[in-house]
């Protein structure tokens, strides 16, 4: 069996086109990894996972609330730790961050802690990998700023410094590199039921002028593309969206979920962040013209407003920064969690009092609308206005516990559930 399970991953790689053989010499790592050629990179050093730092953050774990029954643990120490995927076979996870590396974490006796933590695929220079997504048949994508790439069976065969790799958008062809920008540019992805990649572009503006409008629309800058899972047959999918760093699919009806980031400087109670879904291609979903809900942008207060624009689902606490969020499939959690939406909120940065740094779950009306968004864990923020750690993702692991990434105390807990 195991013969016949390695063929097809080797069926899988060399059908691929962008894995295919160049004509000439490869020069490049990546161009090595692609026709699995060695790069002689050295294997990276693990990433101490006990210590001072794990003693200090399993303290502030201490202060987190939760409803009764669950509780929170210090799954793994991961430097810088953004938006995570997790194998849908093996249950490796895989972490992305804002600077140039990966990260795999392996929980080897499965007693669901970190035995291991180091850097994936640390042959490959790496720009801005925020968004990791698996597809059902265990492809990896990074997306970065602006460079997409692919990890064939990226769980089984991460444990060395070379991996097989492709490249499904080349560098500077998801946006034109005159748009490259350190703001807004951390990408997020999903494979949608369709088993297109679906990634979702920020624009780097607070509000754009109005002389990007047309080559913003045309890209799907401030919006969500897909295509194929070869790169092909890109397409615009939705647009009207400022700043999107969560986007996740609904199991039961197949609609694509959103966070949305609103403008900053209109105060601090304005304007509300953003829960959205998207149920067909080409829905605006009103951003430069409003800022965060129905508020209005000063700079765009009198033009039209595009016909059909939709409404948010909704409205979150303003400049909490709602970032990832997933739909809870597992079965750990009791019946009213099944179904719903997990998400982070970082916290603010430009708020005269802070808010967010917590995890929110918003259960969904038997219509599959959203119903009142609660706050399920929070204490990350304390009574002094600091910030103990800043949630960006949420992830449900294959036994049905959720992972919630930290960027700022470079960490990953896991909440599970016990029992009244």
């Amino acid at each position: 069996m195991k013969s016949i399970w390695l063929a097809a991953v080797s069926t899988v790689v060399f059908a691929s086109s962008s894995l295919a053989q160049p004509s000439n010499q490869p020069s490049s790592n990546l161009e090595k990894l692609q026709t699995f050629q060695n790069t002689g990179t050295v294997e990276p050093k693990q990433i101490p996972q006990e210590g001072r730092r794990a003693d200090a953050i399993r303290r502030n774990l201490e202060k987190i609330k939760l409803p009764a029954g669950f509780k929170i643990d210090l799954y793994a120490i991961v430097p810088d730790a953004r938006h995570m995927a997790v194998g849908p076979n093996a249950g490796v996870v895989f972490v992305g961050t804002r600077k140039n590396n990966v990260y795999v974490i392996t929980d080897r006796d499965k007693d669901r802690v970190a035995d291991e933590v180091k850097q994936f695929a640390p042959s490959v220079e790496f720009k801005i990998p925020n968004g990791v997504c698996f597809s059902r048949d265990g492809m990896l994508y990074v997306v970065e700023q602006n460079r997409v790439l692919q990890f064939p069976a990226a769980e089984f065969f991460y444990e060395g410094p070379d991996v097989a790799a492709g490249v499904v958008v080349k560098q500077g062809e998801m946006i034109p590199p005159t748009e490259e920008s350190f703001n807004h540019t951390a990408r997020v992805c999903r494979v949608g039921p369709d088993n297109k990649l679906y990634i979702a572009l920020g624009q780097p503006f607070n509000v754009p002028p109005k002389d990007k409008m047309e080559l913003y629309r045309k890209n799907g800058i401030g919006g969500v593309i897909r295509m194929d899972q070869d790169g092909k047959n890109r397409e615009v999918y939705a647009t009207g969206i400022r700043n999107s760093v969560g986007i996740d699919f609904n199991p039961a009806d197949k609609s694509l979920w959103f966070t949305d980031n609103q403008v900053d400087g209109m105060g601090d109670d304005q304007p509300p962040g953003e829960l959205n879904r998207a149920v067909q291609m080409g829905q605006n979903f009103g951003f430069p013209y409003y800022g965060g809900g129905t508020v209005r942008t000063v700079e765009y207060k009198d033009d039209q407003v595009p016909a059909g624009t939709v409404e948010p689902q909704s409205e979150m606490a303003p400049h909490a920064a709602d970032l990832g969020l997933s739909f809870y499939t597992g079965k750990m959690f009791p019946a009213a969690y099944q179904g719903g939406i997990f998400s982070a909120q970082h916290g603010s940065w430009n708020r005269t009092k802070p808010v967010g740094a917590r995890v929110m779950f918003t259960p969904l009306k038997p219509d599959g609308t959203a119903d009142k968004p609660q706050v399920f864990a929070e204490g990350w923020l304390n009574e002094n206005g600091e910030y103990l750690g800043r949630p960006v993702d949420v992830a449900v692991l294959l036994d049905g516990s959720l992972l919630v990434s930290d960027d700022t105390a470079g960490a990953i807990y896991r909440i599970s559930y016990e029992g009244q």
